[in-house]
């Protein structure tokens, strides 16, 4: 299984609190960082796992920070300041290749979660979402039956919201790659990478499946009660 952990963002959400360090580098306890929890908890289930981080914001601190683990390759996205993450994804496309997991580098969750889901195989292609979260959702998923019918920001009714993490087999893989690759080649490369997703889901009808994680805890880093609610999942989760 590759995993692609896309850590290039400013994370201007948060700021002051990251004017010098991206979210990923938010400390869980006195050791630990966001990141270096979520590459442990992927070794640990899955030591033969190729994780890449696509960098961006203080590229040199992340680096810095993972270059102890071994599994671990960097890939830096020089144009995050003017790009979103469909354009760090398009950095790492040579490893959108047989099973992959894509993860957004501030999402905080329980080691049951990726125990269970996060490092598991899968057929076809699904996303995380939480049907628990049904207003105030950042990036929100509606559905049909057993599949995605749309993902945005803009909806104002929903199933659930999208928990930042994506499942790929070989063959839906290559399908993203292909669409990551027209949308950057007409220039959307200020989009999400999930807005490709729904792109193959309009233009395709592709199968975009989904796991309901409202039975876990999980959390994305975007303000100061997401910060205390990732340490509180790092610390008793």
């Amino acid at each position: 299984m590759n995993y692609i952990i896309l850590a290039a963002g400013v994370g201007t959400r948060l700021h002051p609190l990251t004017n010098e360090s991206p979210k990923c580098l938010y400390k869980l306890d006195d050791k630990v960082t966001i990141i270096e929890r979520t590459i442990t908890m992927i070794n640990n289930n899955d030591p033969e796992g190729k994780i890449v981080i696509v960098t961006g914001f203080f590229e040199e601190k992340v680096k810095e920070k993972v270059q102890q683990f071994k599994n671990v390759e960097l890939i830096y996205n020089p144009f995050y300041k003017v790009t979103n993450s469909i354009a760090s994804l398009w950095f790492a496309r040579q490893y959108l290749d047989g099973d992959v997991t894509i993860l957004n580098a501030d999402i905080v969750f329980d080691k049951k979660l990726c125990e269970e889901i996060v490092t598991r195989k899968t057929e076809g292609a699904f996303v995380l979402v939480d049907s628990s979260i049904k207003t105030d959702g950042d990036y929100n998923v509606q559905i049909h039956g057993d599949v995605v019918t749309v993902m945005s920001k803009d909806l104002k009714e929903y199933y659930a919201e999208y928990a930042g993490i994506t499942k790929l087999d070989s063959i839906s893989a290559k399908l993203l790659l292909d669409e990551i690759n027209s949308m950057v080649n007409k220039g959307y490369y200020d989009q999400w990478y999930e807005n490709a997703l729904v792109q193959m889901i309009f233009m395709c009808n592709f199968k975009l499946r989904y796991f309901d994680v409202c039975s876990y805890h999980w959390t994305e880093v975007d303000n100061v009660d997401d910060l205390l609610n990732a340490k509180q999942i790092h610390l008793t989760k």
